[in-house]
């Protein structure tokens, strides 16, 4: 029987290739138009890609909705924005609160030249991950793991890191604090890896 996961379409990037990949490690998928059609959800994903701002579509019903979930144990899992928008909020939009569950909060790359090589923001293009646990969401994942990025912003390093990536600085590029997780990267674009993840996901949500 397969899982039924809600992914959250908050109008922040076209998500037919994590539907995709979704489907290849068997999940169920449907897209829940209003907040009460989470409560058959096995377990949520929000994704996205852009401007911290788009979160805003993400109000009040549906972070109670949300927490409502979670706090009975179905899993939680950010992708990219998605990711960020777990913690409690970033620089690019300060007025803006996340949903709150990471403590920091989100910050732009340093976008600056290191012994005359330019870090170019944003970070778009492969890059590799450097375990740091042995949080069931990096499962199976080897250590300098190659994963697909595009973003400019990031979250700290923090006990809830999974994993830490360089570019410019180091930051959180997989997070899990228990049934919640984010990965900054694309699992979808990210070959055999993303799809890994997925299926750890998919493992959680049982």
């Amino acid at each position: 029987m397969q899982s039924r996961v809600a992914l959250i379409d908050y109008k922040a990037g076209n998500l037919t290739s994590v539907r995709k990949a979704l489907a290849a490690v068997g999940a169920e998928v449907y897209t829940p138009e209003q907040p009460s059609d989470l409560a058959d959800a096995q377990g949520i994903i929000v994704p996205g890609v852009g401007h911290f701002g788009a979160t805003a579509a993400l109000d009040a019903e549906w972070t109670d909705a949300i927490l409502a979930r979670v706090g009975e144990g179905r899993p939680l899992l950010g992708i990219c924005l998605g990711l960020q928008w777990l913690y409690e909020g970033s620089e690019e939009s300060p007025d803006l609160k996340g949903l709150g569950v990471l403590s920091g909060i989100c910050h732009k790359l340093k976008g600056d030249s290191t012994e005359g090589h330019i870090i170019k923001v944003p970070h778009v293009g492969w890059n590799s991950l450097d375990r740091l646990s042995n949080a069931p969401i990096i499962d199976g994942v080897a250590d300098g793991a190659q994963v697909y990025f595009t973003h400019s912003y990031v979250a700290p390093v923090t006990s809830d890191s999974a994993a830490a990536t360089t570019h410019g600085e180091r930051f959180a590029s997989i997070v899990q604090r228990g049934q919640v997780a984010g990965v900054q990267f694309h699992p979808e674009k990210s070959g055999e890896v993303g799809l890994q993840i997925l299926r750890n996901f998919m493992k959680m949500v049982g």
